[in-house]
């Protein structure tokens, strides 16, 4: 399957993963649609695509949001969602107000995305969701992420099942050097990506495009649903 002359749309497709996943999908002739919170970033974003796409501000944590955004879309596709929000720290130390935005935007923002996006996708399309290696190997800290990351791959097979022959898979990340680490000092960020180095079997951190051709495979391959395909050079394994 090629995705020349196909429509894709990517929410979170403003920075890191979501933005590399646009530009593999112009690179392959694809009609782009890039959404997220941010017009500022959109705008950088779209400037340093290398092709055409188009863009719309949407707030994934409101839910008539997105059902005017994919009302207004129309048919398409493919979708990609990678939108998310994050928090870490010691479970008893965590502000519940916190925990819950998290869970509003990279729980619910893709649950809301398949119910309302769902209806529009065209016959052999696919949907992509964003989970992440805390769901299968978490660390102290961790702990809202392990959770989202585990409810994003139950809803991701129970609707696999559900919604077929809609294609619904999800792509599980490991340390993917994003902007999602920019808030963190040089040398922390540095001391980091090291020691995950050293640790996994790839001998180094993950790369947004790493993350980007798995969703290009998903959304290519018409014989894989309701599947999480880890990216994380072998840290599940180590």
């Amino acid at each position: 399957m090629k995705l020349a002359g196909t429509t894709v749309v990517i929410i979170g497709g403003s920075s890191g993963m979501g933005l590399a996943t646009a530009r593999a999908a112009v690179a392959e002739g694809a009609a782009v649609l890039i959404a997220s919170r941010s017009e500022e970033k959109l705008g950088r974003a779209a400037d340093e695509i290398d092709g055409e796409v188009t863009t719309r501000v949407v707030d994934v944590t409101r839910e008539e949001q997105l059902k005017n955004f994919f009302a207004e879309v129309g048919d398409f596709d493919h979708l990609a969602v990678t939108a998310a929000t994050g928090a870490t720290g010691p479970f008893f130390d965590l502000d519940t107000a916190t925990v819950q935005g998290v869970f509003a935007s990279k729980f619910w923002g893709q649950y809301f995305a398949v119910k309302y996006g769902a209806p529009w996708v065209r016959e052999g399309g696919s949907i992509t969701l964003f989970s992440g290696v805390a769901a299968a190997r978490p660390v102290a800290g961790m702990s809202t992420y392990a959770a989202i990351n585990g409810a994003v791959e139950a809803l991701c097979r129970a609707l696999a099942v559900e919604l077929a022959p809609l294609r619904i898979n999800t792509v599980s990340p490991g340390l993917i050097d994003t902007p999602a680490y920019e808030g963190m000092t040089p040398h922390d960020r540095k001391a980091l990506f090291e020691m995950v180095a050293e640790r996994v079997p790839a001998r180094r951190v993950g790369r947004a495009e790493d993350a980007a051709q798995a969703v290009m495979s998903l959304m290519k391959n018409g014989y894989v649903t309701g599947t999480v395909m880890t990216v994380d050079g072998g840290y599940r394994i180590a």
